[in-house]
């Protein structure tokens, strides 16, 4: 019977025709046509046999192969019993959503170094060597399949402001990641885990999750960057050894386990920079003996030796120098115009003015960075793009003139005349 039943159907459309026939000569019959009335309207139709014809056998053979089709897809389910085809996956979730993970899984598993390192290197100026490593470990530690910890735990060290938070979060960004940002200065005291990984049940703060542990758990591939992290207190080191061991965290509050296993952690330290950078420069040949100094330079200087046992990479970023400052004063300069909401035009910083910050800051010695050159920055021109602002300017280009003082010139839109807006370089 069960075979029965799908035989018929397929038979439905030449069971049709053969019905259509034979109403049409009931038809025919009840109107007492005769035969030659018949004859010469079925002559008179004659040129419309052959299209009707070919229409019926093309209708009738796709009938047949659609419901054979319907036939295979019921049995593995993809047929809803109402006649019209849906995926399971399209009627029960979002299907669109769940192609973009996997296509996000296979890109996570199949970077491309070389473009990787080319897109960190255009943002993260005067560290390209520590561009290319990072991109090299990463492909390979993204292409393991089994893996029981997460996909790496790098250390980025050197003088301040070189870069490494900002490389940090550059490469959450060009690997399409979520970033866990925590600053490990505020994690100085042995209660502050409980911020990162919640309060035992009972305690204040039990009722939510830790920013750590709630985070990877929403968020399960996110970059986490551990800022500065020798400065965090010792009880605090401990309980990321077993998200670096064991490749999971435990919330404080509920007991569960949260997988580290696809998170990437990126902690910076500025200590032992000196002895890093020297280290840097004599083995830069050398990978296995450099990383060897370098975790002693570290030991040696308080950094956790829990924590350096469980580092993969060591990468070192060197002090700016050179056209690296000018290239680092020159973004700066931008993202402050910006944010006063104007434009630099095109070719609109003064190599002068730039000359000179390098020298301000080779003046202040080892201890300068990015960071001072903001400060440097602000104090040059922030006055004038005020100004310039209440003038109602869209773009302005910085010049250095002869009496030292860093004019901001303006084009105004209704006018297109140049309006000067002076202010003095701090010598």
């Amino acid at each position: 019977m069960k075979g029965l039943l799908p035989a018929l159907n397929r038979l439905m459309p030449l069971m049709m025709v053969i019905f259509l026939v034979l109403a049409s000569i009931q038809i025919a019959l009840s109107l007492h046509l005769s035969l030659h009335s018949i004859t010469h309207v079925l002559q008179w139709c004659a040129p419309a046999w052959p299209i009707l014809a070919a229409s019926g056998i093309i209708l009738t053979v796709a009938g047949l192969l659609f419901e054979t089709r319907a036939e295979k897809l019921a049995r593995k389910g993809l047929l809803r019993r109402r006649g019209f085809i849906m995926d399971v996956l399209a009627r029960l979730t979002n299907r669109a959503a769940l192609e973009e993970m996997m296509a996000r899984e296979q890109r996570e598993t199949t970077i491309d170094a070389e473009e990787l390192a080319a897109n960190l290197r255009a943002r993260v100026i005067g560290q390209d060597q520590v561009c290319e490593d990072v991109a090299v470990q990463l492909r390979r530690r993204l292409a393991l399949q089994v893996r029981g910890k997460p996909v790496g735990i790098f250390l980025l060290a050197g003088p301040p402001g070189t870069g490494k938070t900002y490389l940090a979060k550059q490469l959450a960004r060009q690997l399409e990641r979520p970033l866990l940002h925590f600053d490990m200065t505020q994690m100085s005291s042995p209660h502050a885990a409980t911020q990162l990984f919640g309060s035992p049940k009972g305690y204040v703060g039990s009722d939510t999750y830790g920013k750590l542990t709630g985070g990877l758990k929403e968020k399960p591939d996110a970059v986490v960057l551990l800022d500065e992290i020798e400065k965090a207190h010792p009880d605090v080191f401990k309980k990321f050894l077993t998200a670096w061991n064991d490749g999971h965290i435990t919330e404080a509050s509920t007991g569960q386990q949260i997988s580290t296993v696809r998170a990437i952690f990126v902690l910076t330290s500025n200590i032992a920079t000196d002895a890093l950078t020297e280290i840097a420069d004599r083995l830069h040949d050398d990978p296995d003996r450099m990383r060897a100094e370098s975790v002693e330079a570290l030991r040696q200087a308080g950094f956790a030796p829990e924590v350096l046992n469980r580092l993969d990479r060591i990468f070192i970023f060197r002090p700016l120098q050179g056209l690296d400052i000018a290239r680092v004063a020159a973004l700066e300069i931008e993202t402050m115009i910006e944010s006063y909401g104007l434009k630099v035009e095109t070719g609109g910083i003064d190599a002068t003015l730039l000359m000179d910050v390098m020298r301000r800051q080779s003046r202040m010695g080892d201890a300068a960075s990015a960071r001072d050159l903001v400060r440097s920055i602000e104090d040059m021109i922030s006055e004038s793009l005020i100004v310039a602002r209440q003038q109602g300017a869209n773009m302005v280009r910085l010049v250095k003139e002869d009496d030292g003082a860093v004019v901001a010139k303006v084009a105004d839109n209704r006018t297109d005349e140049g309006v000067s807006i002076h202010a003095r370089l701090i010598p």
